[in-house]
């Protein structure tokens, strides 16, 4: 359910100063997206803000009809990315790809859905040099899963591998890759190492800590590697990759690129302060670390 009622309220005028971008999802506290969009903003000499806020599917409509006048946008997390695209003037082909939209532009009284996490992807991908990987393994076949095909696509990759526990599992994979026009090879985790033999990047899409196990596996294949997981990084899997001297790309880089293009897109602008952001994740991710690690404390004494 949408827990903040008072976001609504909250609309200021104008067109410059003061507007706001709300990241929506369920959860949506642990997303870095507002302390990206913050660090932009501020870094851009613009009194922009961006805030999380809890909502849920049921929800999104009513919260949706009534953002005001103030509102630059909207940025989705799950699971509320597909629940958008009935509700938006626009969208893009590469959403509709998708599946889903991670952003809504709102703009003169109306409002465009596109799929910017697709672009943090490929960003990431080519800033390792990883321009043109020839092949690719993607472990879980979620939502995620369908922006990873999207992006290795882009960077010619069209007949990945997916690997999943269940065939079950990667519906929402599988019917994604048929409107994107990629062929993709559905296997299990036990065919896992047949697999991996000359592939060139490995992108997992598994949740924090679902990888560990496969780390020594992915690793021994040389392959380079994208981890989306990025609440405790380095992951097992990034530090076997880079143990054995891999390409390593982190679950932060995809997320950075994602807001960049979110940014250019809700304010019309370039020059998006990426090392700003960097700076204000690595920042944002060490405090959160402290937090976890700080021990807990009863009656004034620590257990």
């Amino acid at each position: 359910m949408y827990t903040d009622r008072t976001l609504m309220d909250r609309t200021p005028s104008g067109d410059g100063e003061g507007r706001r971008v709300a990241v929506l999802g369920s959860p949506a506290g642990h997303s870095l997206a507002p302390t990206l969009h913050r660090a932009a903003y501020a870094a851009m000499g613009l009194g922009w803000d961006c805030e999380a806020v809890e909502c849920d599917e049921s929800a999104l409509p009513a919260l949706f009809d009534a953002l005001g006048d103030g509102w630059a946008g909207l940025c989705l997390t799950t699971p509320l990315k597909r629940a958008v695209l009935p509700l938006v003037d626009e969208v893009s082909d590469l959403a509709l790809d998708v599946g889903g939209a991670d952003t809504v532009v709102l703009r003169h009284g109306r409002s465009f859905g596109d799929h910017c996490g697709v672009h943090g992807i490929v960003a990431a991908l080519r800033q390792a040099g990883l321009d043109a990987p020839g092949s690719a393994v993607v472990l879980g076949g979620g939502a995620a899963t369908c922006a990873a095909l999207a992006a290795l696509r882009e960077v010619g990759v069209r007949e990945p591998v997916v690997v999943v526990r269940e065939r079950g599992g990667a519906r929402e994979a599988e019917a994604a890759a048929g409107r994107l026009g990629v062929s993709v090879d559905l296997r299990r985790f036990d065919e896992l190492d047949r697999l991996l033999r000359g592939v060139g990047v490995v992108v997992s899409t598994l949740p924090a800590g679902a990888a560990d196990v496969l780390a020594p596996r992915v690793a021994r294949s040389g392959a380079a590697v994208l981890d989306a997981a990025c609440s405790a990084w380095p992951t097992r899997l990034a530090k076997a990759a880079g143990f054995v001297g891999g390409i390593v790309i982190d679950g932060v880089s995809p997320l950075l690129y994602r807001a960049q293009r979110q940014i250019e897109l809700l304010t019309g602008r370039t020059g998006v302060p990426v090392t700003a952001m960097r700076a204000a994740a690595q920042a944002e991710l060490v405090r959160r670390a402290g937090l976890e690690a700080e021990p807990a404390v009863s009656g004034g004494q620590s257990m």
